[in-house]
């Protein structure tokens, strides 16, 4: 068989070789056409005369092609179908429209898509064009290949030469990149002496015709060793060898047998006494039963998804015994999937009297008990509870819903399981809950209720060591209660149990092991930056998602949300709106995959370091900085190398990303930082970076060369107290988030706002930031260019700005607000916006803005400052869920103005927000609204809240 199948493998790479020559003959044809059109009267009988030489030369490629094709069949081997096949298994369509981020979309491609505009733009050596034709080619023939990696477990071979082929990716773009850039730079500098402009155009096609052959070497070598035992696109792989740890991990064929928190309280939970605790499941009860009493008369099947011990059960009873509920539907019944042959059977005697006989087999019986419960529940609204179930055993499912009448009376089904997706025919008639992992609060909230006796003041410091030891998993909470309340009452005992249970990993072995084997790899890769963070602090969910730079911001948002709801992320804050803040990996799972990267390469150069490097190079491609000194960049960073002339090339030219954990008090943590980044800029390394967070590094002294990091998307220097930009900011034009929250910036540079336009070019080039999505913190004065500069970021998704009213620039700074008014208007794409105006003395200036309801996107207002227009606030988007006012000065009530909104969730009317004496909710009003706060109202003396107000209100503040 082998010989046959190199046969065919040789037969299809001659084959692909002819496809190139035809390519190659068909583009000589059109370029000479299109030289021929473009050429003057004196050229053309040059042309003339070397148009016989050319047509020969062409007449004899065709004939060898010919003849080459006509050898090829005679040697084809018999069974042709075997290539069609293979042709066939290439799905050439979803390398240009992916529909889920998957490890292919971000590894294939960006390769794709940045040769073709290579092969659109440039003119290449036939040569070097068929090598770099060929990279895409195997690219392409790649992206079947991985998006079945996705669905399968890679052993840390594989997972060592994914990350071999994501650097080959990242390398090949770059290098592109870099060449497509340089070459627009010399056809822009045509003034240049003509033997330079040659010399160097030369130069640049020779180093892109060395650095293409390396990386096809690579691809071709990364192909051959690529894990074994994928299938493509359905296609089973036949007389292969058992996989080594290099490749794919061979798992059992039978289900997992779950032990979870579920199956220790699934039956004893139904029969303690005791009621769980509501309060660490709030927001999860209160979503479900939202669904359940939905005003919807078809049935619905309401599945609580969740890792094990998450806690499905529970919630599922909590929501079951609801008195709501219990008045809602008159006939409910719980089963336990656990047995599937008494499924039915448990349904039946919770419904009806029904007595087996003896004298029918179990087929008929079954069958006849599938009748009487049809008929029983015919006009009957009911709920019925699958605990444990296994969706993907499809038969189960469909046995129970072609049992149950299709009657229109708003009947229900929970399934409570394990599994994230549902087969296709179940999602149209059914609503997914994915169950998360608990916040520290909600764990603690658990583990008192647990404990079931005081805790004295001296262990209540231990609060965040045991939520962090738990990692949100209500399993490990219960359990650790259930031990620690048969313990005496001390700090001894008490750190003896958790450091038992730190070393403890059965709790989460199956959840691991779950993870390792269905988590699709794309997300896998995106838990390895975690290892990026300190372990003993907690992760901002911006930072994070800053960091998955290979994605777009709305793609890594939603990259975080699932890996929330798949348990793999634990969210320690919240904001009031109900978005992540802060989050970070559970104890176990930040031990697991900080050990996967570090065998994977992703942490991986020296023993200490906790940056990315590649193996195969010694690039770093995301840079770290946590002040150890046994790290090796400390010595570049904050050591004698920062101040000697080590050539830094070597390890940062293809730095993506550089992270500053340095916190230290005093000019030197700045000055380090300003005379790294100088002098890496100036040996042309972190040309490729992404980004550059500087978070809580006191004053960075940003080099003026920072104009020259092109590429940067995110610059982050919130909480640095930096007082001034470099003028060369204007250059980032890539920019898409600049955060300057907590910095003593007051206006940015002049620079920022100049567009330059480049003579000789089809369209102008735009120095300024118009990519940018995110601009926080920043002070507007008289002097800050609005109108013809601010007013140019119309792609703004954040805006946070503070006007300062100065007494003395009055007339200056009120043309200023209507400037911003204006612009603000213009932002189609805003969904939060952040105003405040100020006298300079900290008490609310004028805010003189115009109605909002235009921006339908927008969906959080905070607005400090005298409101000269109040229908700002009363004629708002409909897709506003969170309004804040402070300063507002308004003297019409504006509950009565606000309580129609249908997505208000969150109302805060702060000092001086409203001046008069009353307040009214009407009946019915603000249907969505959870959290009101009510502060300083000073002139207020009389509330009153009508009948049907306010039900969803569960935070009220006065």
């Amino acid at each position: 068989m082998k010989p046959y199948v190199r046969g065919t493998g040789g037969f299809e790479a001659e084959l692909i070789d002819i496809a190139y020559d035809v390519e190659d003959v068909v583009d000589l044809i059109l370029r000479s056409a299109v030289q021929g059109r473009r050429s003057g009267i004196l050229n053309r009988l040059t042309l003339f005369i070397s148009d016989f030489i050319y047509r020969y030369q062409l007449h004899k490629r065709i004939k060898w092609i010919d003849s080459k094709i006509l050898s090829l069949s005679h040697d084809s081997p018999r069974s042709f179908c075997f290539f069609s096949v293979r042709i066939e298994e290439i799905d050439w369509s979803t390398w240009r429209s992916v529909q889920d981020q998957n490890v292919a979309k971000t590894v294939v491609y960006p390769v794709i898509e940045k040769v073709s505009v290579l092969l659109a733009k440039e003119s290449l050596h036939p040569q070097l064009k068929r090598k770099v034709r060929e990279i895409q080619d195997k690219f392409r023939f790649m992206n079947g290949f991985l998006k079945e990696l996705e669905s399968v477990e890679l052993a840390d071979g594989g997972m060592v030469w994914m990350e071999e082929l994501c650097d080959i990716s990242r390398s090949a773009v770059d290098v592109i990149g870099l060449f497509i850039n340089r070459r627009e730079q010399l056809r822009r500098s045509w003034r240049s002496p003509f033997r330079k402009l040659a010399v160097d155009y030369l130069k640049s096609r020779h180093k892109f015709s060395m650095e293409m052959e390396q990386i096809h070497c690579k691809i071709l070598d990364i192909s051959i060793r690529r894990p074994e035992n994928v299938p493509v696109h359905g296609h089973e792989t036949h007389n292969r060898e058992p996989a080594s740890t290099f490749g794919i991990l061979q798992q059992p064929a039978q289900e997992p047998n779950i032990i979870s928190f579920d199956d220790d309280d699934s039956q004893a939970v139904m029969s303690r006494p005791e009621e769980p605790d509501i309060i660490s499941f709030y927001d999860d009860v209160d979503a479900v039963m939202a669904r359940l009493l939905a005003d919807d008369s078809c049935f619905c099947m309401i599945s609580i998804v969740g890792m094990e011990g998450a806690g499905k059960t529970t919630l599922a009873k909590l929501i079951y015994e609801n008195d709501v509920v219990v008045d809602h539907f008159p006939y409910r019944a719980w089963a336990s999937a656990t047995n599937m042959f008494k499924i039915l059977d448990d349904i039946v005697k919770q419904f009806i009297d029904y007595k087996k006989s003896t004298k029918t087999s179990w087929w008929e019986e079954q069958e006849e008990m599938k009748q009487k419960l049809k008929a029983f529940l015919m006009d009957k609204r009911y709920l019925i509870v699958l605990d444990h179930a296994w969706i993907s055993n499809v038969y189960i499912l469909n046995e129970l819903l072609s049992t149950l009448p299709e009657a229109l009376n708003g009947s229900r089904m929970i399934v409570t399981t394990c599994e994230m997706s549902l087969p296709s025919h179940l999602q149209t008639r059914s609503i997914h809950h994915a169950l998360r992992l608990r916040s520290d609060d909600e764990s603690w909230a658990l583990f008192t209720h647990t404990l079931k006796r005081n805790i004295p003041q001296e262990l209540q410091t231990m609060k965040r060591e045991i939520a962090k030891r738990c990692g949100g998993l209500p399993l490990a909470i219960v359990k650790l209660g259930a031990v620690l309340s048969q313990k005496d009452a001390n700090i001894e005992e008490w750190s003896i149990a958790l450091e038992q249970l730190h070393r403890d990993q059965k709790l989460w072995s199956n959840t691991l092991s779950m993870i390792d084997r269905k988590c699709p790899l794309h997300m896998k890769r995106c838990l390895f930056y975690f290892g990026l963070f300190p372990q003993n602090i907690d992760v901002p969910a911006r930072r994070l998602i800053a960091l998955w730079n290979e994605t777009s911001e709305d793609v890594a948002e939603m990259c975080l949300i699932k890996l929330i709801a798949q348990g793999m992320v634990q969210v320690t804050k919240k904001k009031l709106n109900g978005d992540v803040k802060i989050c970070r990996l559970p104890d176990a799972l930040q031990r697991h995959w900080l050990s996967k990267a570090q065998q994977t390469t992703f942490l991986q150069f020296h023993t200490n370091t906790r940056s990315e490097l590649s193996l195969s190079t010694g690039l770093v491609r995301r840079l770290v900085d946590h002040l150890d000194k046994e790290d090796f960049s400390y010595g570049h960073i904050h050591g004698e190398y920062n101040r000697t002339l080590t050539s830094l090339k070597p390890h940062y030219r293809h730095t993506l990303s550089f992270l500053s954990f340095d916190t230290q008090e005093g000019s030197k943590p700045g000055e380090d930082i300003g005379n790294f980044l100088h002098r890496c800029i100036s040996s042309s390394c972190f040309l490729l970076l992404l980004v550059l967070d500087l978070e809580h590094v006191f004053r960075p002294k940003l080099p003026e060369t920072i104009g020259k990091l092109s590429r940067l998307r995110y610059l982050g220097l919130r909480w640095t107290f930096l007082e001034m930009l470099p003028s060369s900011i204007s250059k980032l034009q890539n920019l898409q988030t600049l955060d300057l929250k907590h910095a003593y910036i007051n206006i940015l540079p002049n620079s920022i706002w100049k567009i330059q336009y480049f003579k000789f070019m089809p369209q102008p080039r735009v120095g300024s930031l118009t990519n940018l999505q995110t601009l926080w913190g920043l002070f507007v004065d008289e002097e800050t260019p609005v109108k013809d500069g601010l007013d140019g970021l119309v792609n703004l998704k954040k805006l946070g700005l503070t006007c300062r009213l100065m007494p003395s620039q009055q007339q200056a700074m009120l043309a200023q607000l209507e400037a911003v008014a204006n612009w603000v208007l213009k932002l189609n794409h805003l969904h939060t916006l952040r105003l405040k105006s100020d006298d300079g003395e900290n008490q609310p200036g004028d805010l003189d803005l115009k109605p909002l309801s235009g921006l339908e996107k927008l969906s959080s207002i905070y607005l400090l400052g005298r409101l000269k227009n109040p229908l700002v606030v009363f004629e708002s988007p409909g897709n506003l869920s969170d309004l804040t006012l402070s300063g507002s000065g308004l003297m019409e009530d504006p509950l009565q103005k606000l309580d129609k909104l249908p997505n208000l969730k969150i109302l805060r009317l702060l000092a001086k927000s409203y001046t008069g004496k009353n307040m009214l909710c009407p009946s019915g009003g603000f249907p969505q609204l959870r959290v009101l706060k009510l502060w300083k109202l000073e002139e207020l003396e009389e509330w009153n809240v009508e009948e049907g107000a306010l039900r969803a209100l569960r935070d009220l503040e006065i």
